[in-house]
Order: structure tokens, then C-alpha cells, then sequence
């Protein structure tokens, strides 16, 4: 009875928290969340690894490889890798997750593979038990993107893009009745632009690597028209390559993927900052679902067996978020803070069946 009162007591505070927060006038009116499946934070600020770049097994031409993307110096390395965290993220936003400097983000799930690290972060809590395989099977729990859709000023503004043909499922549309476009999904409806109509014909003719996932350029360009047509206040972009070529142990690819993402990412930026619908009132949260070994035998690898998996790292930039670049400070920050963030930069009190980790604070500026 005193741990359930306890608990409780706990519940309201934190639910007290947020609600002040949230009542709290803040200029983000829309939010963007990205996902680069399974990029380990040694390559976000370290840059290209020195043992796997030169790996024969994994390396097709090293020479052509390191003329892109190696330095001796990681400062340098990570820039060459990650043009646009590492200029305008780095200097107008925040980045967190750099281990070296004890500023550590962990996912809270123990299984540290894809359905329950987007499940996290994604609802803001761990469901070890109900979620716990990447199966095709409807979420039980409700996401803040269903929330969020289900909030005055928010219905119908609220989309999903990604690469994973898992995703549908992860978002439970079948209840959610969100617009989610995932795996080998064509744009539809009744007035495709010439865009959108040649992004279906290009997609049935350019082959995917594998079967469940499609490459991310056509999840980009999905996504950016839907952009540009329906105005969204909040859209999720899931990018899939960086994991499947880790897994398939192409580190030239795995690198030159996150590279392409990056310019994804400016290039997104660029129109949002250049259209006055979202130009100083839109936040960007990147993230990850997972992170994966750091070792020649386990870097292809995530799991609960494989170390370092759990350990992640996300990154903020927008109108209300205070330029402290990257964040050196020891502290310690789980995926699952990222739910409640979102929803109070949008000024709403996110409710759940489970307590959702609380936001991170820093990222926004009272």
C-alpha cells in the first residue's frame, strides 16, 4: 500500500511538471521527428571508425572511402561524415549522447532491437513484456502521434514516413487511423503531384536490398511532398538504411548512408527555414532506436546479448531550444524522455495507461 502511495505521489508531480511546462507559451507550433535506424554514437561523434574503415570484410575501397570520409583528427572525421549536425546542428541546436564525456542517453527497454526502441520512443515508456519482437503485430499502446492526432488543432495534421514496412504496426493504424506510408507504400490519393507520381514508377523499378525495407531516398521525397501539400504539424520520418547495411556488414555503405541522411536532413531544414508556415516555429528531435557492438565481431549486431546496444543519443534544434551545441555535461538521459518532450514543446499534457519518462528540460527554453 505504501509503495502504491508513493507511486502515485510520484505520478502527480511529474504529471504537475509537464502541465506547467505546457502551459507555458513556447514558439514551436510544429515538430519533425527523425529516426536513423541503428546508428551507433561512435560515428555521430567520432566519424568514421579506424578499425572498420579499413577492414577488408567490410570495405570494398578503402582508398576511395577514406578520401571522403577519414582524418586522423575525430573532429574533422565527424564533419567529413555529418556535414549538417556537426555545422548547423552543432552550433543553432543541441546534440546529447557523447559517452566520452560521460553525457550518456540509453534506451529503458532490455531488449535493444527495433519494435521496442521505436515503441519507446514513440510512447515514452518500455513494454518489455507486450512488446518484444519486430513481428507484425499491432501495438497495444498508443502513440503521442496518435495522441497528438487526436488533439484539438492537431486532427488530421499529424503523418508518418519510413523505410521499415514494420512501421504501420508500430503506429497501430488500424485504431490510430494515422496516414502512415512505409516499406514499399506509393503515394495515393486523388491528386498526386507529377513528383509524387514519378517517385511510384521509380520505386517499382530501382531494387531494394532487402525485403522489408526500401531504400530511404524514396521515404525522404514521400515525405517532403506530404510536406509541401498537406502542411502536417507533426511529421515522423524513419530512415532504415544505416541498420541494414550494419547488419549485412557493409561498412562503405553504412557510412556513405548516414552521409546521404545528413543531406536529407539539410535539405529538409532548408525548405522548413525558407517556408513561412514552419520558419522559426518548427523543432527538429533526431534520434536513434538502438545502438549496436563496437567491436569487429559484434558492430553488425544489437540486442540484449550485445553490449552497447542500449546506448543512444538525440539531438534538438528549433525556436525553442537554446544553442548549447554539443552537450559535454555528465548526465544521464534515456530515449523514452523524448514522448513527453515533444508534447510539451507542442504545449500539450501527454496522458498514458504508463508513466512516460519526463521531458528533457534543457532542450526546452523557459
Amino acid at each position: 500500500m505504501r509503495n502504491k502511495t508513493l507511486f502515485l505521489l510520484l505520478s502527480l508531480f511529474l504529471f504537475s511538471n509537464t502541465v506547467l511546462l505546457a502551459q507555458k507559451k513556447l514558439k514551436t507550433e510544429n515538430v519533425i521527428l527523425i529516426t536513423l535506424d541503428g546508428f551507433r554514437w561512435r560515428e555521430l561523434f567520432n566519424g568514421a571508425d579506424a578499425d572498420l574503415i579499413s577492414e577488408k570484410d567490410f570495405v570494398s575501397d578503402e582508398k576511395a572511402l577514406k578520401s571522403k570520409f577519414w582524418d586522423d583528427d575525430a573532429l574533422v572525421r565527424r564533419k567529413k561524415l555529418l556535414p549538417f549536425i556537426w555545422t548547423t546542428m552543432a552550433t543553432e541546436g543541441q546534440i546529447y549522447g557523447n559517452r566520452q564525456h560521460n553525457n550518456k542517453v540509453n534506451v529503458d527497454n532490455k531488449h535493444r532491437f527495433s519494435y521496442p526502441g521505436y515503441n519507446e520512443i514513440l510512447t515514452g515508456f518500455a513494454d518489455d513484456r507486450r512488446v518484444d519482437s519486430n513481428d507484425k503485430k499491432d501495438n497495444p499502446n498508443k502513440t503521442i502521434l496518435e495522441f497528438i492526432n487526436q488533439q484539438k488543432g492537431f486532427r488530421k495534421k499529424v503523418a508518418a514516413f519510413g523505410s521499415w514496412d514494420v512501421f504501420p504496426y508500430i503506429l497501430n493504424v488500424k485504431r490510430s487511423g494515422l496516414p502512415v506510408n512505409a516499406g514499399f507504400d506509393t503515394a495515393s490519393g486523388p491528386h498526386l503531384s507529377q513528383r509524387e507520381k514519378f517517385l511510384n514508377r521509380l520505386q517499382a523499378e530501382v531494387p531494394s536490398p532487402w525485403s522489408s525495407v526500401r531504400l530511404d531516398a524514396f521515404t525522404h521525397h514521400y515525405a517532403l511532398e506530404y510536406l509541401k501539400k498537406a502542411s502536417p504539424r507533426v511529421l515522423y520520418m524513419a530512415y532504415g538504411e544505416t541498420d541494414d547495411f550494419a547488419h549485412n556488414g557493409n561498412y562503405e555503405a553504412y557510412l556513405k548512408s548516414a552521409h546521404q541522411t545528413d543531406a536529407f536532413m539539410k535539405d529538409l531544414w532548408t525548405w522548413l527555414q525558407r517556408t513561412p508556415k514552419y520558419r522559426n516555429k518548427t523543432t527538429l528531435i533526431i534520434t536513434t532506436d538502438h545502438g549496436r557492438g563496437n567491436t569487429r565481431k559484434s558492430w553488425q549486431e544489437h540486442g540484449s546479448n550485445v553490449g552497447e546496444a542500449d546506448e543512444t543519443w538525440f539531438m534538438a534544434l528549433g525556436p525553442d531550444t537554446e544553442a548549447l551545441g554539443e552537450v559535454k555535461q555528465p548526465a544521464q538521459y534515456y530515449t523514452k524522455q523524448l514522448a513527453q518532450t515533444i508534447t510539451t514543446l507542442l504545449g500539450l499534457s501527454y496522458t498514458s495507461d504508463h508513466p512516460a519518462g519526463e521531458p528533457v528540460k534543457t532542450v526546452i527554453n523557459q
